[in-house]
């Protein structure tokens, strides 16, 4: 189990970033590595603890497989749940609107679209703070339910909402609140897996998105059809109360699933724990979370913050979303084919179904190849295709087809996106936090405009014109990302010391050391 660097080491044989001013001297190049003394220095490369070094690779390899089973069924059916919650909270106001939220609360359409977007201006503002909190604290089976029950009672009390400044109050703070969940989960799941494994498990975790927009509809349209009226309440505050109530039962339960990291969590016996830790340390290179006290709020940032791949992944995230937006106006977009409302409900699943397939497919073969850009690149080239047809025609059968296509292609490629951040931040913990949360909340500032673009029913052109912009825009950035990872591991290939890389230390061998995931 590692346990810091060795002190003399650190005074023999300190590694040195020239950054090009007066202390070096006039033969070195900014950016090279500079070691005093350096065949005094014994390899520092991270060791396996001795019960990890005593097995053969046949018991590794089994041992690993009983491991990653069991954290699998821990965690993943829980953050499932937790997020299909999570997102039918955020989201049922859409399905609201066919329910009667509108007639009801007298909106005209510019309150009920500034009744979305003011939940994206809270979301905004607690991701980052919520993520370092996360990170500092080291308690995520405590605080990702607790975060869970109050939006649930948030979400519940939509339906006490009598007039537009009510429904805008309480759709601030459910977002406020909803916005520990996804960058915290993000960031709680690359505690746990490695590198190869977080694709896959980004797209379990999100596939409750997708089965939530199939359930949505379903459970809108059966409120709807069996419940408008019962007991003096509209169908759409049933549909309030009913997702509320089940929010805060299922986060109870979440108390006695979850665990927190692998360094901490006592359900794993001993052996399992150091293989569970050895296993992100040896993917990288460094050890990941150990103690509250090594988690630092304003370092973490500041480490996030001056990286440029933050804001190139930024970008990226931010056009994926805003391509996606289509998602957050589903039932009103689906209207445009004019069946009946409970009809129309039925015919959101369909699209959400296929993406919970194509996402799984997608991520599983990102990860078993390594490989990301062209994973998320065709997806996104499929959904320009998309737009472009619900742009430009009126045809049922045309437009249902794009419908099929935007939320399938949209989805696979944000799961990938997503991992490519922990991918390419794997280190110190506290700044893959900080970017994780940094990035998907200003990801989701498209949120706050696009409310205002869904107007022209039933085709929506200007709606779909920017979105089909913002998915080309999101296949350059991809590819400017590339490029920048591909000229880095270059570096890290020449012994070549990168700003934000694990580099590889004296005495080991530079071929085998970190590389970033393109």
């Amino acid at each position: 189990m590692a346990t810091g660097p060795d002190p003399d080491v650190e005074k023999k044989g300190d590694i040195v970033e020239n950054r090009g001013d007066d202390s070096g001297s006039a033969d070195e190049k900014p950016g090279s590595v500079k070691v005093e003394d350096a065949s005094d220095v014994p390899r520092r490369g991270p060791q396996p603890p001795p019960f990890i070094a005593s097995l053969t690779p046949e018991q590794r390899e089994e041992m690993e497989k009983k491991l990653k089973r069991k954290i699998d069924w821990r965690l993943l059916p829980a953050v499932i749940i937790m997020y299909i919650m999570n997102y039918i909270d955020r989201n049922n106001i859409a399905a609201a609107k066919l329910a009667g939220i509108e007639r009801d609360l007298k909106l005209t359409p510019v309150e009920f679209q500034t009744s979305i977007s003011i939940l994206f201006v809270g979301y905004l503002l607690m991701q980052i703070p919520s993520n370092l909190l996360l990170n500092k604290l080291g308690k995520p089976a405590l605080y990702l339910p607790t975060t869970m029950i109050v939006w649930g009672i948030i979400s519940a009390v939509t339906a006490a909402c009598t007039n537009a400044a009510g429904l805008y109050a309480v759709r601030f703070f459910l977002g406020f609140v909803e916005a520990a969940y996804f960058p915290g989960c993000l960031y709680y799941l690359s505690c746990w897996y490695t590198r190869k494994e977080l694709g896959f498990r980004t797209a379990v975790m999100y596939s409750g998105a997708l089965i939530s927009g199939a359930f949505s509809g379903l459970i809108s349209a059966g409120v709807k059809y069996g419940m408008d009226g019962a007991r003096g309440y509209s169908a759409w505050q049933w549909l309030f109360i009913i997702e509320g109530v089940a929010t805060i039962f299922i986060a109870f339960g979440c108390y006695w699933v979850l665990p927190n990291f692998p360094r901490t969590t006592s359900w794993l016996t001993p052996e399992e724990r150091e293989l569970a830790i050895w296993r992100l340390e040896e993917d990288i290179g460094q050890d990941d979370w150990i103690n509250s006290e090594e988690q630092t709020f304003w370092q973490g940032a500041k480490l996030a913050f001056t990286d440029g791949k933050t804001y190139v992944l930024m970008l990226l995230l931010f056009t994926i979303v805003a391509s996606g937006t289509v998602t957050n106006f589903f039932p009103a977009v689906v209207k445009s084919l004019n069946y009946g409302d409970v009809d129309t409900l039925l015919l959101t699943a369909p699209p959400y179904v296929l993406a919970v397939a194509v996402t799984y497919l997608n991520a599983t073969h990102a990860d078993k190849t390594g490989e990301r850009y062209f994973h998320i690149v065709i997806p996104m080239t499929v959904a320009i295709v998309a737009y472009i047809i619900a742009a430009t025609t009126m045809n049922i059968g045309a437009r249902y087809f794009s419908m099929m296509l935007m939320v399938p292609s949209v989805y696979s490629a944000f799961v990938v996106a997503l991992a490519w951040i922990s991918n390419t931040m794997p280190r110190p913990p506290a700044k893959r936090a900080a970017a994780l949360a940094f990035i998907n909340a200003v990801s989701n500032c498209s949120s706050i405009y696009a409310s205002y673009l869904y107007y022209g029913a039933p085709q929506y052109t200007t709606a779909m014109v920017v979105n089909c912009t913002t998915a080309v825009i999101a296949v350059c950035t991809a590819t400017v990302m590339r490029w920048i990872l591909v000229r880095l591991n270059k570096k890290l290939d020449q012994g070549i010391y990168v700003a934000g890389a694990i580099n590889a230390l004296p005495g080991e061998a530079v071929e085998n050391g970190f590389r970033f995931r393109i």
